[in-house]
């Protein structure tokens, strides 16, 4: 069979008890990117027990069509069931992109996938794009065009690697969530829905769930938030963290942190923003004591105003934010935060 049969953009839209995640509506907007370029069609892979019903809501962000795979046997995700009904569903439809998130979910059900079909698979990509492969030609070795680039983050972060696979199909990546960008729902826009069942006979490789326990946490998502007052090395002390609560308690935000930070024990790692921790856009980013390594910065850059704090005038996160205030965090943080709070006692 030749690459050149395998056609279109396909999604896996992750749903858990029958609530499409974000990440499915962020892979489908850059589905929509990519087969632009490709003049090919986007399709959204629906797996689950009686979730026929959103396609519809996977159309209205994009999906020209809706592959559902629907059995009770995918009522809970378990890795041997998605897995067979996923890799049914690419050597059925044979496309040549095929987008997962990476989630949890994810990140367990792409790699072994990828394996059943016999191609590659990027993880914890940061940026797709259609272009040649090798990006610069070589004197000896065919220039392949139309390929997906896939970008990803490599030894801890510390550089950036962007990796292609010419020769097998699908082109396989796991996404980031956060890093890309959701379209505009389209209002009332109706999908073109294929069921396809590909027939499920439970083995020894199927796992029972007795009882599935959901945490409760008091986090909030630093994901979802729209204001984030994040903090770094610069700080001082964890203790130090407290001036920083209190600014996100005046502007209804959230407290997150850089890596080094999370290294240093002063925080959890589900509120690290950058490329090893989580890609964020609230409306407003204030960085206190984040020097702006490049592997922060893409995690937060997407941001719709920064606002850097730093005592080092020459700190490379001054050259990515909007507004920027050389001075002491200790000074400059509390006296903020004071006149945001005597601003809303006037305003009531």
């Amino acid at each position: 069979m030749g690459l050149e049969e395998y056609k279109g953009v396909y999604v896996f839209a992750q749903q858990v008890d029958n609530k499409l995640s974000g990440i499915a509506f962020e892979l489908l907007g850059k589905a929509k990117d990519l087969a632009k370029d490709l003049d090919a069609e986007v399709a959204a892979v629906l797996i689950g027990y009686e979730v026929k019903d959103l396609a519809d809501e996977l159309a209205a962000y994009g999906a020209d069509k809706v592959i559902v795979v629907d059995d009770p046997e995918l009522k809970e995700y378990r890795t041997e069931p998605y897995a067979h009904a996923l890799a049914s569903v690419i050597k059925e439809f044979k496309p040549e992109i095929m987008l997962v998130g990476a989630t949890a979910i994810g990140r367990d059900l792409g790699p072994r996938v990828s394996a059943r079909v016999a191609t590659g698979l990027t993880a914890d990509c940061t940026k797709l794009e259609i272009g040649d492969f090798p990006i610069n030609p070589m004197p000896g070795r065919e220039q392949k065009h139309n390929q997906l680039l896939m970008t990803r983050p490599a030894f801890g972060g510390n550089t950036i690697a962007t990796i292609a696979c010419p020769n097998h199909r699908p082109q396989m990546a796991t996404v980031r969530p956060g890093v890309m960008q959701a379209i505009d729902k389209i209002e009332g826009a109706k999908a073109n829905v294929v069921e396809f069942n590909p027939g499920f006979e439970p083995n020894n490789k199927y796992v029972e769930i007795l009882e599935v326990v959901k945490a409760v946490s008091d986090t909030v998502d630093i994901m979802d938030a729209k204001i984030l007052v994040s903090g770094g090395r610069g700080v001082g002390t964890p203790e130090n963290f407290k001036i920083l609560e209190d600014l996100a308690a005046a502007v209804g935000g959230e407290v997150s942190c850089s890596r080094a930070v999370v290294d240093s024990g002063w925080k959890p790692r589900d509120i690290q923003v950058g490329q090893t921790g989580k890609t964020v856009r609230p409306n407003v980013y204030f960085a206190i004591g984040i020097s702006g390594a490049i592997q922060h910065v893409a995690g937060m850059e997407e941001s719709d105003l920064i606002i850097a704090i730093n005592k080092d005038e020459s700190a490379p996160i001054f050259d990515v934010a909007d507004y920027g205030i050389v001075g002491d965090l200790n000074k400059i943080v509390p006296a903020l935060t004071k006149a945001i709070n005597e601003a809303k006692a006037q305003k009531n």
